[in-house]
Order: structure tokens, then sequence, then C-alpha cells
């Protein structure tokens, strides 16, 4: 006798399980418990067992050989960049990105390119029909004998077909459309999506096929679905940008074949996403020098420096309390810099307003623009401009007010000199261990008195 699919609670919003409906999740959500049927023969547990090339039993970690990773090349350097060196055959990569942002356009063109190379590619479509995909291969140049166009929604079809025809990479564009017979549940669901996804898993590190699937994000801007499909994966990438603005920017934000530090930077155009190798200049093309609330500053990213800009506007506000706003710059961080301004240097920001955007629509990690975007506030605040228009300022900005030390200024300095800037203004710290003996004139200052002296007009 068949036993009776087992019905659970599961949150929308995390894929937290309970057993009754409750009205707050325990991630802080209300009111996101749907009842969903799942079946035992499905289940994340089982998938997992069933999954080839494990061991049956211990072995010594000095025993186990050693494998090296075949990679693919994409055809796309910045998305090598960002892979680690390309596609690590039997691996499964997970993209995800806000809709119209370049995700399935990114993928045809890497699609196109492996088939060329390789030999035969599956782009699986549960939300476009052929001859769409058609017109976009038609704009974009993604053209390729080997390359197969199927679309379909049902797992087990997918799965028979990738069976059948063996190809050497295959894409899924979303995993959200599709779902197994096996379930009872919607598709999109979270035990179709966590079902589905462990599935194609156990197909591609069975038969050792690389595979991309697309996610789509919530409001917030996270991965929808159960938070186990990113557990699941090799490589999470989320492709990034404002959509009114051309650049594109693709982070790796879990990679077991690579690090997580390098960005691949793109340009959006009519005949698909352009790579850019010379970021730094893209970003410094409409660059306001010499404009009060305009700072110039860099960070290292992966294995690149980038100089870009931190721009910031101060205005009255009509309440009691100003509001702060950023892009590209952390909330809190913001709140902190204009704290520690307010505490050091006696101001009031109390009814002002204050505004602060990384140019570019790039948002940086790490605090190493910190005093840049201090430096942007007090500028737009006082109405004084930098005293010097070719000077980069870097560093963190410690509560007490002094500056703390960042990594690599060196090699920022290199790329500034590259640019054409003659000075750069950085914490004592780094000052003091400063090696590079280029033409860029190294300025070090101990806190944010001494930052400010140094950086703005009288």
């Amino acid at each position: 006798m068949a036993k009776k699919p087992q019905t659970v609670f599961v949150c929308s919003e995390c894929g937290y399980e309970s057993p009754k409906w409750l009205g707050q999740c325990i991630c802080g959500a209300w009111n996101t418990f749907r009842e969903e049927k799942v079946s035992d023969t499905t289940a994340a547990a089982s998938i997992m067992r069933k999954l080839s090339g494990h061991a049956a039993g211990p072995s010594k970690i000095a025993e186990i050989t050693s494998l090296e990773h075949s990679r693919m090349d994409t055809g796309v350097s910045e998305m090598n960049r960002v892979l680690g060196g390309g596609i690590v055959k039997g691996s499964l990569t997970l993209i995800s990105g806000e809709p119209g942002i370049g995700k399935s356009t990114i993928l045809l063109q890497t699609a196109a390119n492996i088939a060329r190379k390789y030999g035969k590619v599956l782009y699986i479509s549960g939300e476009e029909s052929p001859e769409q995909i058609k017109l976009r291969a038609d704009r974009i140049g993604g053209l390729a004998e080997e390359l197969y166009v199927f679309t379909e929604n049902e797992l087990e079809t997918i799965l028979e077909t990738i069976e059948e025809w063996n190809p050497v990479f295959f894409v899924i564009d979303s995993v959200q459309t599709l779902y197994s017979s096996r379930l009872t549940s919607a598709s999109g669901s979270v035990s179709q999506v966590r079902a589905c996804a462990a599935e194609i898993m156990r197909v591609s590190k069975a038969k050792g096929i690389a595979a991309f699937i697309v996610a789509h994000v919530n409001k917030s801007g996270d991965l929808a679905g159960p938070k186990i499909v990113e557990h699941l994966v090799d490589t999470v990438l989320n492709f990034s940008g404002e959509r009114n603005h051309g650049f594109r920017i693709m982070r790796a934000y879990k990679n077991r074949f690579g690090n997580t530090s390098e960005i691949g930077a793109f340009q959006m155009t009519q005949e698909g996403l352009r790579e850019i190798e010379d970021l730094s200049s893209s970003l410094l093309e409409e660059s306001s020098k010499g404009v009060e609330g305009a700072v110039t500053t860099a960070v290292y990213e992966g294995s690149r420096p980038l100089i870009l800009e931190v721009q910031a506007l101060v205005a009255g506000s009509g309440a009691s309390f100003g509001r702060r706003s950023s892009i590209g710059l952390d909330s809190g961080r913001l709140n902190m810099i204009v704290a520690v301004l307010e505490k050091k240097l006696g101001l009031n920001f109390t009814n002002r307003d204050i505004y602060v955007n990384v140019a570019g629509g790039i948002k940086p990690e790490g605090t190493g623009i910190d005093l840049a975007a201090a430096i942007a506030i007090l500028s737009a605040a006082t109405g004084k401009p930098v005293a010097d228009p070719g000077m980069i300022i870097i560093g963190e900005l410690g509560l007490t007010g002094e500056l703390r030390g960042i990594p690599g200024p060196e090699r920022i300095a290199g790329e500034a000199q590259r640019m054409g800037f003659g000075r750069i203004l950085l914490p004592m710290k780094n000052r003091e261990k400063w090696h590079e003996k280029g033409k860029i004139e190294a300025i070090g200052a101990r806190d944010i008195l001494e930052a400010v002296k140094l950086s703005l007009q009288d």
C-alpha cells in the first residue's frame, strides 16, 4: 500500500518546515507559511543518498587521490575570471539576478561559445518559446551548430532528454518553472524547487556534465526559494546592476573551485553583453572632478584594483530627523560615518538629509571607502571641493575617529598612477609600510581631523 504524502507547512521566505501552521516564522517573516504535500521518496535526504561517486564508508584523507578539475573555456573572459578559470566539468552553478538584468543573455552567449568549441549543448527554457530564444540568439550572435533549444517544465522529461542526448553542458532557465510529477505542489514552491535542484545536481555529478541553473530573486534581492539550494550547488553567481544603467557586475558568493573575491564587468548593448576589461576608465568617464561632494577613491576586488567615485549630497530636511540614504554603501556603515563626523568634528546633521552614491552602480565590499565617503559628506555640507582633483582617498574609519589600514594599497597606487592620478591619501599605518617607488605621492593621515585638513580646500 502506497504511503500517503506528508503534509507540511513551508515558509516561502526561508524554506523552514513546520508540522503546523505558524503566524510568524523563525526567520521573522509573518504569514509566509503555505501547506504542501511532500512525498518521502523525493525528500532531499533521500536524493542525497542516491548521489554517485560517494565512498561506501570512511576513508583516510591521506589515501584519497587528488583530482585535477578539468575546466571548459566559456569564451567570456570576465566569466572565466569569476569562475576561477572556466567551468569545471560536472559542476552545478546557480546564477541569480533581477528580471531583465541579462542572465539569459549571458548564458545564451556562453552556451553558444561552448557549443562551438566542445560539442553538444542543451539550452532548456521553461519561460520562453524557441522562437523567442532564436530572436535573442540572432541579435547577440548566439547561433551555433551544436546548440539545441528545448522548452519543457516537467523535470522527468528534462532528465530523460539529458540522459538521451548526453550534452557537454546544459542550462536550465529557470528552476522556479520546473515541477516534478511526483510532487503535488505547484511549480515554484519550496518543495518543488528543492527536489528539482537536487535531481539536477544528481544527474550533473553522475554524468560529469557541467550545468547552469537560473534562479529568481525575491523583492529584497535575495535568492528565492529554500536556502538548501545554495548549499547543494558548487557555485552561486549574482548578476547585478541598475536596469537603466549599462554596467553589469557578476560576483561569486560561493565557489568550491575558486575564490569569491573576483568580479566580472559587462556593458549591456544591442548586440548582447560586452566585456569591460578597463573598468576603472569606464567608471571615471563621467567623474565630477573639482565639484563639492565628489571624491575619487579605490577598492581592490579580487585581482583587479578599481578606481571609482563616491558622491554625497547634504540638504535641509523638513522633518525633525534627516533621512540617510545610500547606494553602493551599506546603510549601517553610512550611519556610523555620520555619527563619527558629528562626534569628532562637532557637526550637527540631525535635521539634514544625507545621500551617498557610489557612481556606476558598483557595490564594493569591505571598508576601504569609509574615508572617501566621510570626506564627500563634509565636502557637500561645507561646499568645499577636494583641494586636489588628482588625489585618491582610501582608508577605513574607526569609531574613535582614527584611520585604520587597508590591504594592498601599493597595488591600488599602481592603478591610480596608470589613470593619471598623482597623489593618494591613506591611513598613516599604510604610509609607514609604503614601498611604492613610482611617481605617485603617498600622504598619510592618523585620524579624520588630519584627513580633512589634507584633503578639503580652506
